[in-house]
């Protein structure tokens, strides 16, 4: 069993002299950040990454026409098929919005 913990912070006020301090870090150019002891983050390891399992997109019911052999394509695959319909639409746009991801998929 997995027990999820959530941690309100709402007790905790901004003061005015935390809000003064947090503007002028905001107000300081990137290379005065000190980053030699956070490692860089390669491809490789964006390989590996993978989206958050809790991730749940907001969801919009609508209608949409779809021809009747495109629908009975996905339903021949058993349970879900508005869900892999989704899933069809995402992958376009996601190659459509990463070209790197379009030759990828182009490939398959």
């Amino acid at each position: 069993m997995t027990k999820i913990v959530r941690k309100n912070l709402s007790g905790k006020r901004l003061t005015a002299g935390r809000k003064r301090r947090l503007e002028k870090l905001s107000r300081r150019p990137d290379n005065e950040i000190n980053t030699s002891e956070i490692p860089e983050l390669t491809e490789k390891f964006w390989q590996n990454a993978i989206r958050n399992p809790f991730y749940r997109p907001l969801k919009q019911q609508l209608t949409l026409r779809l021809d009747a052999d495109i629908i009975a394509w996905l339903r021949r695959q058993g349970r879900g098929y508005q869900t892999r319909a989704n899933a069809l639409l995402r992958d376009a746009m996601l190659g459509d919005l990463n070209p790197k991801r379009r030759r990828q998929v182009a490939q398959r």
